[in-house]
């Protein structure tokens, strides 16, 4: 099955969470891009990364602190 590829705004779109957000998930190392385009920079993501911000957001939903869920994730991989 073909990966899909999403640019950060739709990123957010998908995932309910702010571009912003994004960006201090990806600064913190909770989420990480699949690669950028070499001419505009624009950072690319794809379904797994949809998948981990909605998990994550129903994590910060529990009251979850981010360093928990940074734990969390680490455990997982």
């Amino acid at each position: 099955m073909p990966t899909t590829i999403y640019m950060l705004k739709d990123l957010a779109r998908l995932s309910g969470q702010s571009v912003h957000t994004i960006k201090f998930y990806l600064k913190l190392g909770l989420i990480q891009e699949i690669g950028r385009s070499p001419e505009t920079r624009f950072r690319y993501f794809d379904d797994s990364t949809v998948a981990r911000l909605q998990q994550i957001r129903a994590w910060r939903k529990q009251d979850i602190s981010l360093r928990e869920i940074h734990q969390l994730l680490e455990a997982r991989a």
